[in-house]
């Protein structure tokens, strides 16, 4: 048996990337604190996958045997996902000799990122799938900036008369 452990997630980490990357405090700040909040209790119920589909887009799968369609709430927050499955059945009306499967009640969240929007989801065959995509507006598109010839209008933007 493996055991796989996460690494610490720690601010501290992103200390030597300050001189690559400006201006990121507010970003790193929230991935410690989403990280701190999904973390604390990590459950293991039930399964999923998360599968990259296409450069811009994303699949979860959840594996929720026994659960509806009207079983599962999918509710976006914070951009977080939180996805929670209920199933409504008394099982006291119910004479089993053995009870294996479990239809218990469960919540899984999912941080998201700010361009990443919950496009659909489908239910089939006790597989829960939400499909993602990343949408990125125009202004954050990449762009070619021109080079120009100087005019007579263009402000120096040194004093230094010998550069």
């Amino acid at each position: 048996m493996t055991l796989i452990t996460m690494p610490r997630f720690d601010t501290n980490m992103f200390k030597e990337m300050d001189k690559y990357f400006i201006g990121f405090d507010e970003q790193f700040n929230r991935l410690t604190k989403m990280h701190d909040d999904i973390t604390k209790n990590i459950p293991n119920y039930p399964p999923y996958n998360v599968k990259k589909t296409g450069d811009n887009t994303y699949v979860i799968e959840i594996a929720a045997a026994g659960f509806a369609k009207q079983d599962i709430e999918i509710e976006l927050a914070d951009n977080k996902m939180i996805v929670k499955g209920n199933i409504q059945t008394a099982d006291n009306d119910e004479n089993f000799l053995f009870k294996g499967i479990a239809n218990r009640a469960f919540t899984r969240n999912f941080a998201l990122d700010d361009q990443i929007e919950v496009k659909d989801a489908e239910m089939l065959n006790g597989m829960l799938r939400i499909f993602l995509e990343r949408i990125i507006p125009e202004h954050k598109k990449p762009k070619k900036i021109e080079v120009k010839e100087p005019t007579g209008k263009t402000k120096k933007l040194t004093t230094d008369s010998s550069l």
